[in-house]
């Protein structure tokens, strides 16, 4: 794990925008400038800690070159095949990703599964070449203003790198925060600043100085309308076989390597399957004074159960308040899932024995498991089809007639509208009133980015299931995670989201994955007997700060208080109609 930054502007201060990020990578920095093009690492040591291994990485007749952030899973089968013909001199999984680009061209992407933000500059024909992983675990933006181009592991590098640059905020990109928690990619809260979409690649020509190519180079396929031959048995079985050999490849490190443990069902089975890899690996767990939400007795159960070490700290009303100021540098623009406060210190004391940890996060976007899937189900049945069919046709008639009436607008509800305000997306008159005052158009839908993704022809659980993996897993979830973790120097991996597991689950009819609709019922049926039935079934929470550690606000509530009120005053006081 590692940042990365690069740009074509040889009058830029590489070093001062590496540095920006050196909580990603405390190890060693290095600045390598090329003949167009200049690229920057600084790394955190988790693979071949020799200094052989260090980025920007070239290939042997300096024409190709490379840096890159995050971990390939399973590289050691890539390289066997590799060394039949190239000679390897480091064990790093970057020389793989870099001989596999030589051997196989822009091709070699298929041929790797990880959690990464890569780029490759390749002299030979002129381009840098930028790939994210499937899931998007990893992050990478980048700048181009018809000019300039610029990458980064985070906005800040692009922000310190870019000193010339009079960067303008995009108001759009801040309605659509106040509809998500998050801004939504490709956004960011600048202009001419974008995140490369995952499972994207974007290819920038540096004589022809422009972007050539920005497009997906892997598609889910899902599958959930025809049935299987397998039995349930089998599933479950070869469930539990993808589970066990994600962790196992993501357990190599020559680093300290420990989990996540909350007490819920995903944590749990990644805990217990990396005990049974790994002998004393160490859990870390989350505790609040609050009864309500501490769950860290269901991480004692799990521990006691198996013998397991877990160690638990107390996150106290005190520390909130004490680090609400450096949300905004860790996230580099508006975004309010405060469950970054617990992530953030089980993270820190994490930090203090191991250097990666593996997480249970993924798991409710493929097997099902949020609360709202039911309540969306619930809500189909308190309709007949036929209004949601009539719905649907008056807001297509609504659209060409103009009424934007919110009381109108409420009788034009469709089966996509019910379940956008389940994650939370409603308008009000702040919203609109907001709106006015940035001079947003008035046609504007924020809903662009969830609409991109609801696919009417799935059945309705897989539907939701496949919005969340392409929205709110990589918008939120991962964005939080990566941040929070990265902040104190911590690997933070994510076996549920290997590429086998991810297409396993989006190829399970409805009725295996969540078998009379009981969210999770593929993944609880399958370690039932092992996973203790109080884990399993008890009520899903969510990651959530107790209601008192935050001040309450006029404005949505405590959510966005300290997002909006501490760290973008701007934002707020404009909510607050001051």
């Amino acid at each position: 794990m590692c940042g990365i930054l690069g740009g074509n502007n040889p009058n830029w201060d590489y070093s001062e925008g590496i540095a920006s990020m050196l909580h990603r990578g405390p190890d060693k920095q290095k600045v390598s400038r090329y003949r167009d093009f200049t690229l920057a690492f600084t790394r955190l040591s988790i693979m071949d800690l020799s200094q052989r291994a260090m980025q920007p990485m070239d290939s042997e007749d300096q024409k190709v070159h490379i840096v890159f952030n995050g971990e390939i899973y399973g590289f050691t089968k890539l390289k066997k095949k590799l060394e039949k013909k190239y000679k390897f001199r480091t064990t790093s999984d970057t020389e793989v990703i870099l001989k596999a680009y030589i051997e196989y061209g822009d091709k070699f992407i298929e041929y790797v599964d990880g959690m990464f933000s890569i780029v490759i500059y390749d002299e030979r024909d002129g381009r840098i070449k930028l790939y994210r992983d499937r899931a998007g675990i990893k992050p990478l933006y980048y700048f181009f203003d018809g000019k300039n181009f610029a990458f980064s592991s985070e906005l800040k590098g692009i922000v310190e790198l870019c000193k010339d640059i009079k960067f303008e905020i995009d108001y759009t990109a801040i309605y659509d925060f106040l509809m998500y928690q998050y801004i939504p990619e490709p956004k960011s809260m600048f202009k001419n600043v974008y995140k490369l979409r995952p499972a994207n690649t974007l290819v920038f020509d540096i004589k022809e100085n422009t972007i050539i190519k920005d497009e997906r180079y892997w598609k889910l396929h899902v599958n959930s309308k025809v049935a299987r031959q397998h039995s349930k048995e089998d599933v479950q079985e070869h469930l539990k076989y993808l589970i066990k050999e994600s962790i196992k490849e993501q357990l190599v490190a020559d680093v300290p390597v420990g989990t996540f443990l909350s007490g819920g069902v995903d944590s749990s089975i990644i805990t217990y399957e990396a005990s049974r890899l790994k002998k004393d690996i160490e859990a870390f767990s989350i505790g609040f004074l609050d009864k309500e939400y501490d769950e860290s007795r269901y991480a004692k159960i799990l521990a006691d159960e198996y013998n397991l070490n877990v160690e638990t700290n107390i996150l106290g009303k005190d520390e909130i308040q004490n680090i609400k100021g450096d949300l905004k540098h860790w996230y580099d623009e508006p975004f309010a899932d405060t469950s970054a406060y617990p992530t953030y210190k089980v993270s820190k004391f994490a930090r203090n024995k191991v250097t990666v940890v593996l997480t249970g996060d993924g798991g409710d976007e493929l097997f099902g498991g949020y609360t709202r899937y039911s309540n969306f189900l619930s809500q189909r049945k308190n309709y007949r089809k036929n209004y949601f069919g009539v719905c649907d046709l008056l807001q297509r008639l609504e659209r060409h007639i103009g009424i934007k009436d919110i009381k109108i607008r409420e009788m034009l509800k469709t089966q996509f509208d019910f379940y956008a305000e389940m994650m939370g997306m409603q308008y009000n008159d702040t919203i609109i009133k907001l709106a006015e005052h940035w001079k947003i158009d008035k046609d504007y839908d924020p809903k662009w980015h969830l609409k991109r993704y609801y696919v009417e022809e799935l059945p309705p659980l897989t539907r939701v299931r496949y919005l969340d993996f392409k929205t709110y897993l990589p918008g939120d979830i991962l964005t939080k995670v990566d941040r929070a973790s990265m902040q104190v120097s911590l690997e933070s991996r994510v076996p549920f989201l290997s590429r086998k597991l991810i297409e396993f689950a989006f190829s399970l009819t409805e009725e295996e994955c969540c078998p009379d609709n009981k969210l999770k019922g593929c993944l609880k049926e399958a370690y039932g007997g092992i996973i203790p039935n109080e884990i399993l079934y008890r009520q899903k929470k969510g990651f959530a700060v107790p209601a008192d550690y935050l001040r309450k606000e006029r404005y949505f509530g405590s959510a966005y208080a300290g997002v909006l009120q501490n760290e973008w005053p701007n934002i707020y006081y404009a909510c607050k109609g001051k």
